[in-house]
């Protein structure tokens, strides 16, 4: 049985990897739950699964957690920095990690420093540090398991040739809910319009991520980590059906892709229980009923956001640290009603045009651009604000 660990399980992959492990209590055992401020949901999921160690990254939250839970303080650690005494305490086989955004590096080094396999949903952690991610899970021997369904597509493709030896992958973009929009219409687009994902249902950043095709690019960077790539070996396909979920070709020509129906828990599952495969916890594909499957090339002139994340995974350095930095600011701005859709590639490529490399390739060197950022982000928006 494998001890897991959710961190971030109030999001929409953590409450879906919930409901996977509630599915197999002969296979898996919950030993840990992990989020930032959402106590409800995390109060009430405790009082379903009882892990030995609960994590919460806010005190102020943590403070209110212990107040309306029974069992009171046991086994409830506070702040960023108790996170590995919570993990000493799970004793876990394998940690989820699903937290959003850059606060999810520094959780992951600490897992990953133990020799602790991380099943992983967050993006943003490779985008910012791969090479010292990678290089970490190395050294302890510690593997790091894809869960984004493009992601674990491409590692299941991978897993059918043992050279691993491949030509070019394939990543595919459901397109978003814009994906017809013109330009100009893009210009207007609000955010009840760009939260109405047609394949996936997801938390509001990411899902303005997937609007812009940021979520595509970051993706990009990720896969480069992962599986050994350079950019230029990874093309992006528009495939609005979001069946395929990514495809590697082979130096033969011979390309394999991977589908499913679009849910989660079945890469969730897949992290859990590699190598073996578990019994269907979705749905299944019914070809007769598919029809036609589509695949077209992305439009770089109206979602710009990819060919920024290109460039930034071309220069390397800390650009994309500092490109997810300026999108995590401007997507924050987006949804609080502060700027308009297209502002974000806007400023972002501003940040990016300002920024000048001076990191020696340390976390430090990573956290210093990132804080700047976020800095030099603020100013352009406020101009944009007034």
């Amino acid at each position: 049985m494998k001890r897991i660990f959710v961190l971030g399980s109030t999001g929409s992959i953590g409450t879906a990897a919930l409901d996977v492990i509630g599915s197999r209590p002969d296979e898996f055992r919950l030993v840990g739950l992990g989020a930032n401020s959402s106590v409800g949901l995390l109060a009430r999921q405790s009082g379903v699964f009882r892990p030995p160690a609960v994590w919460i990254g806010d005190k102020a939250a943590a403070g209110r957690f212990v107040c309306g839970n029974a069992a009171g303080g046991k086994g409830v650690f506070a702040g960023p920095e108790s996170f590995p005494a919570a993990l000493e305490k799970s004793r876990a086989d394998i940690v989820l990690v699903a937290v959003s955004g850059a606060a999810a590096l520094m959780p992951l080094m600490e897992i990953l420093e133990r020799g602790i396999d991380v099943a992983l949903a967050n993006k943003e952690a490779l985008v910012m540090a791969g090479g010292r991610v990678m290089k970490l899970g190395a050294k302890n021997k510690a593997r790091i398991l894809p869960v984004d369904s493009e992601q674990s597509a491409i590692w299941q493709c991978l897993s059918c040739n043992p050279s691993r030896v491949f030509e070019r992958i394939y990543l595919t973009a459901s397109g978003g809910p814009l994906r017809g929009m013109s330009v100009s219409d893009l210009r207007r687009a609000g955010l009840r319009e760009v939260l109405r994902h047609p394949r996936w249902k997801m938390g509001r950043k990411i899902t303005v991520d997937s609007a812009t095709l940021m979520n595509k690019g970051l993706e990009v960077i990720e896969a480069m980590h992962l599986f050994g790539a350079s950019c230029d070996d990874i093309r992006v396909v528009v495939h609005p059906e979001a069946v395929v979920h990514s495809m590697v070709e082979f130096r033969d020509g011979s390309v394999i892709a991977q589908l499913s129906v679009p849910d989660m828990r079945i890469p969730i599952q897949y992290a859990f229980s590699y190598p073996d495969r578990l019994e269907n916890i979705a749905g299944r594909l019914d070809f007769s009923r598919l029809g036609r499957l589509n695949f077209e090339k992305p439009d770089f002139r109206r979602f710009p956001c990819l060919g920024l994340a290109y460039a930034a995974a071309r220069r390397g350095g800390t650009l994309p640290a500092v490109m997810n930095a300026a999108n995590e600011s401007c997507v924050a701005a987006f949804i609080s009603g502060g700027i308009g859709f297209m502002d974000i590639p806007a400023v972002v490529s501003l940040v990016m045009e300002a920024h000048k490399d001076r990191g020696d390739g340390s976390l430090e060197a990573v956290f210093k651009a990132d804080a700047w950022a976020r800095q030099k982000a603020e100013y352009f928006l406020r101009r944009r604000r007034k």
